[in-house]
């Protein structure tokens, strides 16, 4: 598999194999702050990859823990390469976190999703709808920014070495008719169109499958292809979100979403339903005063 060149994932992993090699060292994050004369915090964010370390940092971190040559120059080269700018870094101040980064560089992503079509799947005017109503507070300049993200992300679903999308929908997302009828019927048949791709499956989470395993809320796993570089979940909010990648905390999210993909209808029924919709949409019904069924 072709490695997607991610200066995200460059800088998660380059925290990684800092942090293994000053534990392997006996070396205190204090005292590495000590000799580079920086604080204590720093040194733990470069670890953790929410900080880019310079090449010279690197190196001088390396110093301390006694690594040199060829194993020195090739964290070095990370360094630098985690310090390239991503396709999204113009939009940056539009977008919280570090999701798109990480997403660029995953090999599969496993979503479920309560209230949105994933913005992997949605069309640009369902995007803009769906923006605007979720903050009123942003200009359209800002809307039209994030829209543009969007789109310039699904290019993964697409591209020579394609992500794996696998994707949960609550019934809820395809019968609320965000952006009006028009807009709505264009969304499902793009999600239709989606289930057309060898890459992409996706799944509707009925209502009358009641209760389920993911009622806390909408997530995603994302799944990478070096084994240095650790699965992580990423669970949603107002705020932007919150990364987790503990082993326990993985393993849940994932039995949680087996156990969601189970409670599901199957891809080709899920289609089915999505074609139908687009055609005769739940709301259509209910401004009739129909029964829903």
């Amino acid at each position: 598999m072709t490695e997607r060149r991610s200066p995200t994932i460059r800088r998660r992993r380059l925290g990684a194999e800092l942090r293994r090699r000053r534990e392997a060292a006996g070396v205190t994050i204090d005292r590495v702050a000590e000799r580079l004369e920086c604080s204590a915090s720093k040194v733990s964010r470069v670890e953790t990859g929410h900080t880019t370390a310079t090449p010279r940092d690197v190196r001088d971190m390396l110093a301390i823990y006694g690594v040199v040559g060829t194993e020195c120059d090739e964290l070095v080269q990370i360094a630098r390469e985690a310090r390239q700018k991503g396709w999204w870094h113009p939009y940056s101040t539009v977008l919280t976190g570090a999701y798109v980064g990480l997403e660029a560089a995953a090999s599969s992503v496993r979503a479920y999703e309560q209230q949105v079509v994933p913005g992997l799947l949605q069309t640009a005017d369902y995007a803009k709808a769906m923006i605007r109503a979720a903050r009123p507070d942003i200009t359209a300049d800002e809307v039209e920014r994030r829209v543009r993200v969007r789109l310039g992300r699904q290019s993964l679903l697409i591209q020579d070495d394609p992500i794996d999308l696998w994707v949960v929908l609550d019934e809820a997302v395809v019968s609320r008719p965000v952006g009006g009828d028009e807009v709505m019927r264009a969304q499902l048949e793009r999600l239709v169109e989606a289930t057309a791709l060898p890459n992409v499956t996706l799944q509707i989470l009925p209502f009358d499958a009641g209760a389920h395993a993911g009622m806390d809320g909408t997530f995603a796993i994302l799944d990478f292809p070096e084994p240095s570089d650790p699965d992580v979940v990423y669970a949603e909010n107002a705020t932007g979100g919150l990364f987790l990648e503990k082993t326990d905390e993985l393993r849940k999210y994932v039995f949680i979403f087996d156990h969601l993909r189970a409670a599901a209808l199957r891809p080709e029924e899920s289609a089915s339903v999505i074609a139908k919709l687009a055609k005769e949409p739940l709301w259509t019904l209910r401004s009739r005063g129909s029964e829903l069924t």
